[in-house]
């Protein structure tokens, strides 16, 4: 391990710690993946600890349990949100809380002019000011996409100042090789022990006994795993055939691109390219596939594009397995490769990272592998380095 792995991981060994002590809590509890974020009276109806998206006009920052300033705001620590930019009445707007990381680009001190814009939220729903609200905030995003003003190139995560420090301000083939170095001395399991892992980091959040499989989206019993029909098993999403890794110790046991699926469903897809059209797959609604591709259901095709960058970083070609790479053909075979990127990137561009991603890769990061998928963090990277 190198010297600067080792410093970034003390420095974030109390913030990983915390992740943990909040996952074994219940309060990173996080929904199955939606396409559509909850509004602000939904919100305030399900203070319940659960992580959501709730999409709300800000409407001022919150001061107290009654008060919201709309001028002269004191600090860059709280939003308060509403479901129409007019609403003045505190009882129907979500206090939200801003973590450090967020503060310069979303408080209010900093930009007013930020008021009156509609949001995308991600976080904890609880009480903040002893109000409904939103704690622990994890994103930010204008409902259009982006954010409050041209962002800098690489964006911001809280992870910027400890591990991915010496990736920041990198941009195209430069960032791709510091990513590389950053994400490659990760702990290894053997194929036996990703059953273990694809329980805990695939977990239904509306049922702990379950986990949801990938493609169909159907929520299963952690139990009901194995080959027989209608139970789960594990996918790999880059296809283990592209490369020829199988199941060994290494691409084969990474599980940020090995997801649990229904048996006859992971054997439709079996090595295909990913692309759009073809014809309906059988037990999975939204997918779709044909002789030489493969498409999920559209709230996870953004989850699959980030899994196929993460694999094309990770695995380089210097530790002994092949240099896993991304192209524009849907016929790749055996070779390392696989497509087509051009739709990949388009389909993160079009399904934004949720909060299930974020749980799923900070799971893996605290528990399993001790490493992060650089694209669900930054997921304007992908561009960075291949568009």
């Amino acid at each position: 391990m190198t010297g600067h792995h080792r410093r970034n991981r003390a420095r974030t060994l109390g913030l990983t710690l915390a992740l943990t002590l909040l996952s074994v809590l219940g309060l990173a509890a996080t929904p199955s993946q939606a396409a559509t974020p909850l509004t602000v009276a939904q919100a305030i109806g399900q203070q319940n600890g659960s992580a959501q998206t709730v999409r709300g006009y800000v409407v001022g920052q919150p001061t107290a349990t009654n008060t919201v300033v709309t001028s002269n705001y004191p600090n860059d620590y709280a939003l308060a949100i509403a479901d129409t930019a007019s609403t003045t009445n505190t009882a129907q707007m979500l206090y939200v809380q801003i973590p450090t990381a967020f503060r310069a680009q979303w408080g209010l001190k900093t930009n007013p002019t930020l008021k009156g814009k509609q949001i995308d939220v991600t976080g904890a729903l609880a009480a903040y000011f002893s109000h409904p609200g939103m704690t622990g905030t994890s994103a930010f995003a204008l409902a259009g996409g982006g954010g409050p003003t041209d962002p800098p190139p690489g964006g911001t995560s809280p992870w910027d100042s400890t591990y991915y420090a010496p990736a920041i301000g990198k941009t195209g083939t430069a960032l791709k090789t510091s990513l590389h170095d950053i994400i490659d001395n990760q702990t290894k399991l053997t194929y036996d022990q990703v059953w273990t892992a694809l329980k805990d980091t695939d977990q239904d959040p509306n049922n702990t006994n379950n986990v949801i499989e990938i493609y169909s989206g159907r929520s299963i019993a952690k139990s009901d795993n194995g080959g027989g029909v209608d139970q789960w098993n594990r996918e790999h999403v880059w296809a283990k055939s592209h490369g020829d890794f199988g199941t060994a110790t290494g691409p084969g046991t990474d599980v940020h691109h090995l997801r649990p699926e229904d048996v006859t469903v992971n054997s439709a897809r079996g090595n295909l390219d990913f692309d759009n059209g073809g014809s309906t797959v059988s037990q999975c609604t939204g997918c779709a596939a044909d002789a030489d591709s493969f498409a999920p259901r559209d709230a996870v095709k953004g989850d699959v594009a980030r899994m196929i960058f993460y694999m094309a970083v990770r695995y380089s070609g210097d530790d002994g397995w092949p240099d896993l790479e991304m192209n524009n053909s849907v016929a790749n075979g055996s070779a390392p490769y696989i497509g087509k990127l051009s739709v990949l990137l388009a389909w993160s561009a079009a399904d934004p990272v949720d909060a299930f991603e974020m749980r799923r890769n900070d799971r893996i990061h605290s528990t399993w592998q001790g490493n992060r998928n650089p694209f669900i963090d930054h997921p304007e990277w992908a561009t960075s380095i291949w568009g």
